[in-house]
């Protein structure tokens, strides 16, 4: 599976000029995604057909990207089998897919991934931090919480930014600082 492991691995996928979060899941046979509609990424993808999985270890683009847009200066544009692609210049390692609607339900898309090309860009060693899981964990549980509010959501939030505040470095204390701006302004509370 090249830069991908058994599991769901959380990368920033990038489509035409757009970055979110997400997780690919690899369970014994082809990598596949679940994409929400209505994001630019599934419109992305059922439009052109691919899909760039960044791997980097910052947990503020983390957030940035779940409830922002990046600006075109970090992305860089790479030609790979015909394509013309994105990825994020932040990216340690990078690898594409041509992405395949595989079925559909109201709220999402199946996609099922066929790897083109990948490349590593450094060979860095990254501790496990449980700061930096926890604000990937923390992000995720906030997608859903600016949606629905639901309390469960808003406890979980608050477990792993106690975890991000006794774990993490300055960059998790700081994507941990912006994660609980983007949830204020999402949910207009003053």
């Amino acid at each position: 599976m090249g830069l991908l492991r058994d599991g769901i691995n959380e990368v920033i996928a990038t489509t035409a000029w757009n970055a979110a979060p997400m997780g690919i899941i690899c369970r014994e046979k082809s990598p596949t995604m679940v994409v929400f509609r209505g994001s630019h990424t599934a419109e992305n993808i059922s439009r052109d057909g691919w899909v760039v999985a960044n791997f980097l270890f910052d947990p503020v683009i983390y957030v940035e990207t779940a409830f922002g847009d990046l600006g075109r200066e970090h992305f860089v544009t790479e030609k790979v089998a015909g394509l013309s692609v994105q990825r994020l210049s932040e990216a340690e390692a990078w690898a594409v897919y041509s992405a395949e609607i595989s079925g559909e339900t109201d709220e999402a898309i199946m996609v099922e991934l066929t790897a083109l090309y990948q490349q590593m860009l450094t060979c860095a060693v990254h501790p496990v931090n449980r700061g930096f899981s926890s604000i990937i964990e923390a992000t995720v549980h906030a997608t859903r919480f600016v949606q629905n509010g639901d309390p469960a959501l808003g406890a979980w939030i608050a477990h792993h930014s106690s975890i991000v505040q006794r774990c993490g470095g300055k960059r998790e204390l700081e994507a941990l600082t912006r994660l609980q701006q983007c949830i204020k302004k999402e949910r207009n509370d003053p």
